[in-house]
């Protein structure tokens, strides 16, 4: 898949990009493809394949996320790296999530491949499961490397002590569909919204939106973070249950890092 197809679809499924102007789950301004999708009803889940040709993939790949982390097949000594750096706080709500937005400068390493952070958006509650069970929330953090390849890293939430930087965010949250725009006076620092222990569960899956785009290398935490049930409860109230259902892996390899 060519680097501007890739770059399109993600603006449908880990949304947003630097531009204040654009929105995504992985990337910025919507794909070329409108067809309207949900998390419900006859436009939901379990039919995103049939509502666009790009959207087949949804139906019919093999590579699809999220998935249940409770069976990861072995201990992996891998290691990942963040060089996260606060900035000013732009904010988006696309319809499907409320997303925030970050300049050059921060990074993410997977073992020898090493990417830059794009955007972090969340799900209420977490599309990951850990032996069928959902936590309230999760933030994905979406990156993109020099030849157009993504790489996400999945923080999960637990009910618990008040998160202050995720507080900002929650403040600035548009209620409704909004365009990305720069809060002023607010520095954010996605470093603070990250375990102390960046242990990873990691494989490899694709977008958990429309077009559920293949070929992204999956990365999500072993420990978790806290919010307060109210902050968790406010973020739930704009973003309702967007959260995909876990999907079958098909066979991949769901490697569970060593701390």
């Amino acid at each position: 898949m060519k680097t501007l197809a890739k770059i399109g679809a993600l603006s449908l499924a880990v949304m947003a990009v630097s531009s204040p102007g654009n929105a995504s789950e992985s990337a910025p301004a919507h794909s070329s493809d409108k067809t309207h999708w949900t998390y419900e009803g006859e436009s939901g889940p379990d039919h995103w394949g049939d509502l666009s040709e790009k959207f087949k993939l949804c139906k019919t790949g093999h590579m699809q996320s999220p998935v249940d982390l409770g069976g990861a097949d072995i201990p992996g000594r891998f290691s990942v790296r963040t060089t996260y750096k606060p900035g000013p706080l732009v904010i988006l709500n696309n319809g499907h999530t409320v997303q925030a937005s970050f300049p050059e400068g921060s990074t993410f390493s997977s073992g020898i491949s090493h990417y830059k952070l794009l955007q972090v958006h969340f799900h209420t509650p977490s599309e990951e499961t850990i032996y069928g069970i959902h936590y309230p929330m999760v933030a994905h953090f979406v990156h993109v490397d020099y030849a157009g390849n993504y790489a996400v890293l999945g923080v999960l939430f637990e009910e618990g002590a008040h998160n202050a930087e995720l507080e900002k965010l929650i403040k600035a949250a548009p209620k409704h569909e909004t365009e990305a725009h720069q809060v002023k006076g607010v520095t954010f620092d996605p470093a603070k919204l990250l375990p102390a222990n960046l242990a990873v569960y990691r494989y490899e899956g694709s977008l958990t939106t429309p077009p559920c785009s293949e070929g992204v290398r999956w990365h999500v935490a072993t420990h978790r973070v806290t919010a307060s049930a109210a902050q968790i409860g406010v973020l739930h109230a704009i973003l309702g249950d967007n959260a995909r259902p876990t999907q079958p892996l098909h066979g991949r390899l769901l490697v569970a890092g060593a701390d």
